[in-house]
């Protein structure tokens, strides 16, 4: 539960991304153009704690609760939506870590590091990337692994590996140093220009990683290995934790430019119109009343995910883990809403930005930023609208969803048949 020292590390974190933020937006134009954040935007970031929200208390991490985490994704990207994904990545990425065992926890979260602690890529599962289990640990091969958000800042990138043996194929999770990577130059894109989102591959041919460092997703997302943390975080349902803050990211971004369009279009006549102060037009508030309700509503049900997601591991923390049948039906709505959020918070950004003249679109604009960053977001592999409103719908009708492996997977909370 949040206790009063975590609020009030909390309000604090809050109170420095607020004092940072306008620095933030300033240097978002030359991020975009350097398709990455520059280095002192993130030891800015690092030193508001944003980078510590989900770092383990047992080596001196905040370990807010998954509500506490989206507040404070969602004041980070109301600056920048590129800043954002990067907080967002380092703290959605913990659980994998926390489900790999203490050695890996001890070997990311011991040493001091400036900025996000670890990156992911390719847990969709991966298609590119090869594991081979040897007697020493596993020989890894393949690649690139892409979509590789904070790799050029974390001190490990975790890849997703397929694995084939007389277990069948899976998943593996393999921790890799950033020593033994090289990050290419391939994140030319519409938008999140800035989050340096880059592909990686392996220096060599292949690499030997010890034993440890390789882990089968089934026992991370079963949470078969004890991490020996104590807080119910650990306990947490992942794809709660992960995607509810994902809405934040799309929440902050709609805030941010709900928040500039009212103070660029005070004064500002209408074109066609007699109205000289755009904000006293009829039109401007019928506009506005439904940009407030598509924000709202993305917001209450993301904030409702998020305490849901906490009570969940706070149960079963005390031993009292809930329904693999209610856990199915959580986890896939949990999902369907986070894609309906980034998709009403997009909706909305797009009206501010077509009632926001032609000035608009011009790079120092930040609401043509929001605008792409934003839509961005709704096309993350994981938010398939529509296939997640299949499975949804599939569940609500007593029919087990499609079962597709990796990070998304439902199948890990599948009912016992014949129940």
């Amino acid at each position: 539960m949040t206790t009063r020292d975590s609020s009030d590390r909390l309000a604090t974190i809050l109170e420095k991304v607020r004092a940072v933020g306008p620095t933030l937006r300033a240097r978002a134009p030359e991020a975009e153009r350097a398709t990455r954040l520059s280095d002192e935007t993130i030891a800015d970031l690092d030193a508001t704690g944003a980078f510590n929200i989900a770092s383990p208390a047992e080596f001196g991490g905040d370990e807010l609760s998954v509500r506490e985490q989206l507040d404070v994704v969602i004041e980070v990207s109301k600056w920048d939506g590129s800043c954002g994904w990067v907080v967002w990545a380092g703290a959605s990425t913990d659980w994998i870590l926390a489900g790999s065992g203490s050695r890996v926890l001890e070997e990311v979260y011991a040493p001091e590091w400036v900025g996000p602690r670890v990156a992911g890529s390719s847990h969709f599962p991966a298609s590119r990337g090869r594991a081979r289990r040897v007697d020493d640990g596993w020989i890894i091969t393949g690649g690139p692994w892409t979509f590789a958000t904070a790799s050029l800042w974390a001190p490990f990138t975790n890849l997703g590996c397929i694995a084939e043996d007389a277990d069948g194929t899976y998943l593996v999770a393999v921790q890799v140093p950033r020593d033994e990577l090289k990050f290419l130059d391939d994140w030319h894109v519409a938008g999140m220009r800035g989050t340096g989102s880059v592909s990686v591959a392996l220096k060599g041919d292949e690499l030997l990683v010890p034993d440890y460092r390789g882990v089968d997703f089934r026992q991370i997302t079963s949470g078969a290995i004890d991490s020996d943390l104590a807080g119910s975080l650990w306990k947490a349902p992942s794809l709660g934790w992960s995607f509810s803050l994902m809405a934040g990211m799309s929440i902050g971004i709609a805030q941010g430019a709900l928040a500039r369009f009212l103070e660029r279009s005070n004064g500002r006549s209408i074109r066609g119109t007699t109205y000289k102060n755009q904000l006293e037009a009829p039109l401007t508030h019928l506009m506005l009343a439904e940009v407030h309700s598509k924000i709202q509503s993305a917001t209450l049900m993301t904030r409702a995910n998020a305490e849901e997601t906490d009570w969940l591991g706070e149960l079963a923390a005390a031993g009292i883990p809930a329904d693999p049948e209610y856990m199915q039906l959580f986890s896939a709505r949990v999902l369907v809403e986070t894609a309906y959020a980034a998709k009403w918070c997009a909706e909305a950004i797009e009206l501010l930005q077509r009632n926001s003249g032609s000035t608009a679109i011009m790079d120092f604009e930040p609401i043509q930023r929001s605008w792409r960053d934003a839509r961005i977001i709704t096309l993350h592999g994981a938010l398939n609208l529509e296939a997640l409103s299949e499975n949804y719908g599939r569940l609500m009708a007593g029919i087990q969803p499609h079962l597709v492996a990796g990070i998304t997977t439902l199948d890990r909370f599948a009912p016992v048949p014949g129940r």
